[in-house]
């Protein structure tokens, strides 16, 4: 993760996104070390705003502390800003100037938001608001407030009520002809849109910002305003709309010589570039910030994040070009958090590029910084600096000594409700104390780091673009490493129910967070729902691949667990599967496939297990998988005389806590289908799709198809929000990716990534309670090289809202699909037969069809979700 991403993901919840969002009164938007931030305002004579104050008017005691305090507060010296703003406070009550006291009381609560003083900077800004609307209430001032207050009303988590205050404070800047105000507050409840997960809305908001820039003359407020909203747009995992809005700011910045935002902006296009994963573009870009830097801290900046950037690449000798330089700048830059971070990020980098070196120059640096945010009485640096030392220690494998620093790091960032640095903290502390031998309290501090990255799930997606890439080194190891503590056994004992309990709960919750990672977005709840409220002959089994293990829990109705360990290294069951995966080609002999085929089903399942599930009447056997085992269909699973699918049914689900437990209702199926059957944008006409939409449409629905030049997304909605079907069928081109962005469905003009498509199928003027039971997606398939695939089809069968979704791994010949598709919809039209049932018979259709015997053909299709 780059440092300045990072710094966005360890600073309280209120500065997620607020960072980027700049509400100042004045006529400017000043630039802040660590990007556009909120900032403080002082009332100033100017013959461009009527409500502004004249400072000629106060004394210049008080003109010089606000202007100190507001200069103390753009280099992050939050306390010393509030020590200054308190003088100012002082002053204004003493002189009775109430209208000053309101505004400087604003800055104060934008410096205790900064801190997470929450108690403060609410009753500051409270103060503030019931000063104005009682002596002044001047429009612009009043919105101002009313803007600050709803920051921190969002940084605390309540998105409700700063959407409220914000919608409050639009009408109060429409009043006062603030227009600039009115587009940083849309940007602001785009925002709070998203963290309530009305994304259609938030989406449409920021269409309306970018509408209304365009109509704006250039300028250093417009430019600053695109960087404001390049941000957002890469938070929203826009990367390409973020990268246009920044280039459009960047060519004003550069029309005007505004060497500051011209950095800024240099800086942000190099993220939006690395996020993007075009690392040599997101290097030009770093180099040109630091190159046009106004100041030491914006040249920083992007060395750092180059030097992250060039680690991660292996550039080693490029980085170590890059290591005076920085040195030099780190010791000339004043004391702040800003400083104290950079530091900090500076000595993961020393310690990234040498690992085997001596690490004194890191310790030192880690020291330097500790001791630098404890003189400035910023707990939540301090927490950070202090914390990163302990990790070093940890490294040395200094235990005592990582063990007393993360415990004092751990109490302060809890002490600053820092949540989002406090799990690292507990992670750590649980490393510390498994490496000690401590098992039963190393599991109690792993418990509380995934119980607070649960609670902070929505915070660290939508505050951290990088978190995309942080994930698989930041969060996922949380999980997975407590989960392996729970699994061993002790003293040559079982493993609990108990602890076997906790282990699929944590499994359930990493599949969560894996999929609002993949998102972006934080738009999943679940509850815990047990097997046999679902279906009482149904065993639900969560595969956990682990770095020396395979662990299998199987959940049967009204029984304990069960358990099962196979010692198999994670690379050699990799290799394993990617064999299976290899084999399932069309010219492969089915013999080979199922010589891989028993090995893994031995793994897996196995007799043992099987005699199990027999004796407990199972039908349908239901898997949570983990891994590269997403990537393979169970159903070839081989036993050394069936298939897997020949025995049960089979269903795949990210957990019970998404599935809708109610059954399908066999009354008269309404079935939107539509599909292209024509080659379109380079992709392979589909001559069966034809055959196969027909056929189904004379099965089940009597609507109007939308076929090749009009399946277009205009008419797909307009169909689909006049008619309340139960079944929508898309028989057409598309792909699942790891990357939200490249996972979509293709329709005749234009492709429908998996957020439009959700958002495509929920729109209904009527019956809205009807949902859709069934989602297939009939020629879609997994990208190539992308071993973690199918987080995009699993993306796509939450986000679309279905109860259920079927689709194909792989492509498969358009006749053997269009086959299959109709044996499918002739069988789930038989009263009494669930959807995996209805999938099961269709796949031995298949099987025994002389033509599509080979597992190629029926194998890739799989069921996701309700099962029923």
């Amino acid at each position: 993760m780059f440092f300045w991403e990072s710094i966005s993901n360890l600073k309280p919840k209120a500065s997620k996104l607020l960072l980027y969002i700049g509400i100042a009164i004045c006529a400017t938007i000043l630039t802040m070390f660590l990007g556009r931030n909120t900032q403080p305002s002082i009332a100033h004579s100017s013959s461009k705003a009527s409500t502004d104050i004249a400072l000629s008017k106060l004394p210049s005691n008080l003109i010089s502390l606000v202007q100190d305090g507001k200069q103390y507060y753009r280099s992050g010296q939050y306390v010393k800003a509030i020590a200054t703003w308190q003088q100012a406070v002082d002053i204004c009550v003493r002189q009775g100037d109430r209208l000053n006291h309101a505004i400087v009381l604003q800055n104060l609560a934008l410096a205790h938001q900064q801190l997470g003083q929450w108690k403060q900077a609410d009753q500051e800004i409270l103060l503030s608001l019931e000063i104005l609307q009682a002596d002044s209430p001047q429009s612009k001032l009043l919105a101002q407030a009313l803007n600050i207050q709803g920051n921190i009303q969002l940084a605390q988590g309540k998105a409700q009520d700063a959407l409220t205050i914000w919608q409050r404070a639009a009408i109060t800047y429409e009043q006062s002809g603030d227009t600039d105000g009115a587009i940083r507050n849309k940007i602001n409840q785009s925002q709070a849109l998203r963290s309530l997960a009305l994304y259609p809305k938030a989406k449409e908001t920021l269409n309306q910002v970018q509408v209304e820039l365009k109509e704006r003359p250039g300028s250093s407020l417009k430019a600053a305003i695109l960087l404001n909203l390049g941000e957002t747009l890469r938070l929203c995992g826009d990367l390409q709309g973020s990268k246009l809005v920044l280039q459009e700011g960047l060519a004003i910045a550069k029309k005007l010589k505004d060497a500051s935002l011209i950095a800024d902006l240099l800086l942000s296009l190099g993220n939006t570039a690395y996020s993007s994963q075009q690392s040599a573009e997101a290097i030009d870009y770093y180099q040109q910030a630091a190159k046009a830097a106004a100041f030491p801290s914006q040249k920083v900046q992007a060395q750092l994040n180059q030097l992250r950037l060039q680690i991660q690449l292996k550039q080693s000798e490029s980085a170590r070009l890059l290591l005076t330089d920085i040195q030099t700048q780190l010791s000339n830059l004043p004391p702040s958090r800003a400083s104290v971070y950079a530091r900090v990020n500076f000595a993961q980098s020393l310690i990234k590029l040498s690992p085997t070196s001596d690490l004194k120059d890191s310790a030192k640096l880690l020291a330097t910084a500790a001791q630098q945010a404890h003189e400035m009485g910023d707990i939540r640096a301090e927490s950070y600096a202090i914390g990163y030392l302990g990790n070093l220690y940890e490294q040395t494998q200094q235990f005592s000594e990582a063990q007393k620093l993360t415990e004092k790091s751990l109490i302060l960032a809890q002490t600053n409700n820092a949540s989002d640095i406090a799990y690292r903290w507990q992670w750590q502390l649980g490393r510390i104390l498994k490496s000690q031998g401590e098992n039963t309290k190393a599991i109690i501090a792993y418990s509380e780091a995934v119980h607070t990255l649960d609670s902070i799930r929505g915070d660290l997606i939508s505050s951290n673009v990088d978190i995309q890439f942080s994930f698989r080194d930041s969060v996922e190891p949380v999980y997975r490493q407590l989960v392996a503590l729970l699994l061993a056994p002790e003293d040559g004992k079982q493993v609990s129910q108990e602890n076997l309990k906790a282990a699929r709960k944590i499994i359930e919750s990493l599949q969560l967070a894996e999929l609002d990672n993949f998102f972006k977005e934080a738009c999943l709840t679940g509850m815990a729902t047990q097997v046999d409220e679902v279906d009482p002959q149904a065993a639900v089994i969560y595969p956990i691949v682990l770095p020396d293990s395979l662990e299998v829990i199987i959940s049967l109705p009204n029984r304990s667990l069960l358990h099962s360990t196979t010692k198999i290294s994670e690379n050699k069951l990799e290799s394993l599967l990617s064999e299976l995966r290899r084999s399932l080609r069309r010219t492969s002999l089915e013999t080979d496939i199922q010589a891989v085929s028993v090995k893994i089903y031995n793994i897996l399942l196995g007799k043992e297990t099987e005699s199990i599930l027999a004796a407990n009447k199972i039908k349908t056997l239901v898997f949570v998988l983990d891994g590269s085992l997403r990537n393979l269909p169970m159903s070839v699973l081989y036993d050394g005389q069936q298939y897997l699918m020949e025995k049960y049914n089979l269903a795949l689900t990210p957990g019970l806590q998404l599935i809708d437990p109610r059954p399908l209702k066999h009354q008269q199926l309404t079935v939107f289908v539509g599909g292209v059957s024509k080659e379109t944008q380079n992709f392979n006409a589909l001559p069966n799709v034809e055959r196969e939409v027909q056929q189904i449409a004379s099965l089940v629905s009597d609507q109007t198809l939308l076929l090749n030049e009009d399946f277009i997304s205009e008419s797909i909605q307009k169909q689909i929000s006049k008619i309340p079907y139960r079944v929508v069928h898309l028989a057409t081109h598309g792909e699942f990716s790891s990357d939200a962005e490249k996972t979509f469905v293709l329709t005749w003009n234009n492709r429908l990534g998996v957020k439009q498509l959700g958002e495509l199928l929920q729109f209904r003027e009527q019956d809205s309670r009807i949902p859709i039971e069934l989602l297939v997606l009939s020629a879609c398939k997994t990208a190539k090289g992308d071993n973690r695939a199918t987080l995009g089809l699993a993306g796509v069968a939450v986000r679309s809202g279905a109860r259920s979704t079927i689709a194909s791994l792989w492509s498969v010949e358009d006749s053997a699909t269009a086959t299959f598709m109709e044996n499918f919809y002739q069988e789930l039209a038989t009263f009494g037969t669930t959807k995996a049932n209805a999938l099961q018979k269709a796949q031995i259709g298949l099987l025994k069809n002389p033509q599509y015997t080979h597992p190629f053909y029926w194998a890739p299709f799989v069921l996701i979700g309700n099962w029923l």
